[in-house]
């Protein structure tokens, strides 16, 4: 079967016994054999993240056997990773994703080279970090981050393959300038900062990541030895709660300005000041004689799992559409996770003509940082 496509890599050196042995399963496929293999082998492929999306990925292009890989990530491990990034382990807690992945990968298959970036991806940084590589994979979390991968591949003329997950939902495309769209044909321009949770506010299903990240890498090796049709123009969306898969067409925008230069997502217009107290602070009032209610603006699986003791739940749906049943007589505190909800609905309270209305800055994060106790909250609304 012809492919329908041109391999991205020259085929390189023939193989070693080692390595007849370790891939021979690939080996029997018409689609890559030999050839394909050392295709594989002669690829160099940047990987920018080691989360969720990043770990299996790092892991089965390293198990397919791709030569080179690079990893970009500036992050150490935190706790809340191990859920889901599995290239970490608990002992990895504290320290950079770059070197735990690294050596995840080493285990997996020495025959890899692994180059270490425990840098950010910028706009001064993005240019540097694609050079040299034949292909690269996102997995990261961030808009700004996206549209910087985008631009880069587009200025080096790489084609790159995207991944993004949230809670039980997950996409990937392939995205290549001049042979079909990019990501800003499917994305003009980023959602307003706060409009859009991240995984640290909403969750995500680790089993999500390992489906997305696999996809991302079969694409990749696709790309790479040219076997069958690659998501190029298609975007293919998971829906895990209904055990679905879809494919959406995208289309270049004959429209679109070209890409001519790298920069850094421009700051947002200052957000209205938004009144906030601190978590000490709040621990402080809620001893007082005349504490204020303190108001979870999150959703009711999160509150259920842990809230701050006596909060009121509502969730930022019933505030921004003014159902939320809440006392205008007395101070209100918002909280969320991180702070970002709570200033959305505390700018919406605002609005509505509430005067004594603040938020927690930093959310339930800072609260526990600073050693606020937590319940177990309930599923209905107050």
């Amino acid at each position: 079967m012809s492919p329908a496509h041109e391999p991205l890599v020259a085929p390189g050196p023939e193989l070693t016994a080692d390595e007849r042995r370790r891939y021979a399963r690939h080996l029997l496929l018409p689609e890559i054999g030999e050839t394909g293999q050392r295709r594989l082998k002669n690829a160099r492929v940047l990987v920018v993240g080691a989360g969720g999306l990043g770990s299996p990925a790092l892991l089965y292009l390293a198990a397919a056997g791709v030569g080179t890989l690079g990893v970009v990530d500036d992050d150490v491990v935190e706790e809340s990773n191990l859920q889901r990034q599995i290239v970490h382990t608990t002992a990895d807690v504290g320290r950079p994703k770059v070197d735990s992945a690294a050596e995840a990968v080493a285990r997996t298959n020495p025959l890899v080279t692994v180059i270490r970036h425990h840098e950010r991806l910028t706009a001064a940084t993005a240019t540097r970090l694609v050079a040299g590589y034949d292909l690269v994979l996102d997995g990261s979390d961030s808009f700004a981050t996206r549209y910087l991968v985008n631009d880069a591949c587009v200025l080096a003329g790489l084609p790159w393959v995207w991944g993004a997950v949230l809670r039980f939902d997950g996409h990937v495309a392939v995205f290549r300038d001049g042979s079909g769209p990019t990501y800003r044909d499917l994305f003009p321009t980023a959602p307003p900062p706060g409009t859009v949770p991240g995984c640290g506010e909403a969750g995500v299903l680790g089993g999500v990541c390992a489906s997305v990240g696999s996809v991302m890498v079969t694409e990749a090796v696709k790309l790479i030895t040219g076997a069958g049709r690659t998501l190029l123009g298609r975007v293919l969306v998971l829906d895990a709660l209904a055990g679905s898969w879809r494919t959406l067409d995208v289309r270049p925008d004959p429209t679109r300005a070209p890409v001519t230069a790298l920069a850094d997502e421009v700051a947002p217009a200052p957000a209205p000041v938004v009144p906030a107290v601190a978590a000490a602070d709040l621990l402080r009032e809620l001893a007082s004689a005349a504490p204020p209610v303190v108001v979870d603006v999150r959703e009711p699986g999160e509150h259920a799992a842990s809230a701050l003791p006596g909060a009121r739940l509502a969730p930022l749906a019933t505030v921004l559409d003014g159902t939320a049943d809440l006392p205008r007589d007395r101070p209100l505190v918002l909280h969320c996770a991180s702070g970002n909800r709570s200033a959305r609905a505390m700018q919406a309270l605002l609005a509505a003509g509430y005067g004594d209305v603040r938020h927690l800055d930093g959310g339930l994060s800072a609260w526990l940082r600073a050693g606020g106790p937590v319940v177990a909250g309930t599923s209905v609304s107050a």
